[in-house]
């Protein structure tokens, strides 16, 4: 599995506008409507949401991994956005969250989503990664460099 499979400049947002967790969700969720990654926009939400509630998915170094299963997508979809001064995620470490990855896989399979947040997290591990992506200035620079250290 490769993540610039599932990023390309399309599904990246490189300037989030929103200000709240739930902002930033509903516009990566925009994204993969726009996308054609997902049926029912408020399905998705809820899903996405009901998730969050459970367990925060804001890890460390401004990474966040908001995921969920639902039926409205019928394969695994991944969008990403970056924003650069951060948004409160409920992070492990208190910091705000500047990369934010949306990952949705259908509510049958498994292997596919746990496969995409373990390759996440192992790929954005590496500090010198995270900075460069935050120093991009366009969707199609992030979809260029996800692709280089991929």
């Amino acid at each position: 599995m490769k993540l610039s499979d599932y990023l390309p400049a399309e599904h990246i947002v490189h300037d989030l506008q929103g200000h709240t967790k739930i902002e930033v969700i509903e516009e990566l969720l925009t994204c993969m409507k726009k996308a054609k990654l997902i049926d029912e926009f408020e399905v998705a939400l809820n899903d996405v949401l009901d998730r969050e509630a459970y367990l925060s998915t804001g890890l460390e170094h401004g990474l966040a991994i908001p995921h969920a299963k639902s039926e409205s997508v019928s394969k695994l979809s991944i969008v990403f956005g970056l924003k650069k001064e951060g948004v409160q995620f409920d992070s492990l470490d208190g910091k705000p969250a500047t990369l934010i990855f949306l990952v949705i896989s259908p509510k049958d399979t498994s292997g596919p989503h746990i496969q995409a947040l373990a390759l996440i997290t192992r790929n954005l591990k590496n500090a010198i990664i995270r900075e460069k992506i935050k120093s991009c200035q366009s969707s199609e620079e992030i979809a260029t460099l996800i692709r280089e250290f991929d």
